[in-house]
């Protein structure tokens, strides 16, 4: 007769609180690091390249022509993503507020547009992060894909069918740099998008 093994232990991973996330940040456990909270878990930010640096000044930079006076344009700042267990407090690339950021006494929770710039992380900016920025009801998400030369446009958000508990993006346009793009907070402003590339 063979002794048959014991069972595994089922392994469940540590998902982080929004505020032990802040709490551990304060501790200096991430000094010297580049750290966002996605779904409950630290991801650690790969350091960012010459061609992601310019190109998201070159958003920001674009996003300050564009936007008029009642919106200010942050670059990689927090957004505390409401509603969402676990936890998530993602860091994009630049983000259109209303108001002014002396409105605000904790990070914003929604924004009027966000825009992640991605020459490595396309597959998560295009699925995990956008899910959770619909989450966070930010009608207007933008991917700036750096290899390929393409902006992705996504707008509307609306949740998925009942029971899936997640909310995504109805429409998703792909640019070329020969295109134009009309903000939806901004409708008269015209971003080449050209200008948001090296």
């Amino acid at each position: 007769m063979t002794a048959m093994p014991p069972p595994a232990p089922s392994r469940r991973p540590f998902r982080f609180t929004r505020e032990q996330y802040l709490e551990l940040g304060q501790l200096g456990y991430f000094d010297g690091k580049r750290v966002e909270l996605l779904c409950g878990e630290i991801v650690e930010m790969s350091p960012i390249n010459w061609p992601h640096a310019l190109c998201v000044n070159l958003v920001v930079a674009a996003l300050n022509r564009a936007f008029p006076l009642g919106f200010w344009v942050a670059s990689q700042q927090p957004i505390a993503i409401p509603g969402t267990k676990p936890a998530s407090q993602p860091q994009p690339d630049a983000m259109v507020i209303a108001g002014s950021p002396r409105d605000y006494t904790d990070h914003p929770t929604t924004a009027a547009l966000l825009v992640e710039v991605s020459d490595t992380t396309l597959s998560e900016d295009l699925s995990t992060k956008a899910e959770l920025y619909a989450t966070a009801n930010v009608p207007e998400y933008w991917v700036l894909d750096i290899p390929n030369r393409q902006l992705h446009v996504y707008r509307d958000p609306q949740p998925l069918p009942t029971g899936l508990g997640a909310t995504a993006y109805r429409a998703h346009l792909v640019l070329a740099p020969a295109d134009t793009v009309q903000p939806l907070a901004a409708p008269r402003a015209v971003v080449r998008v050209s200008d948001l590339f090296q």
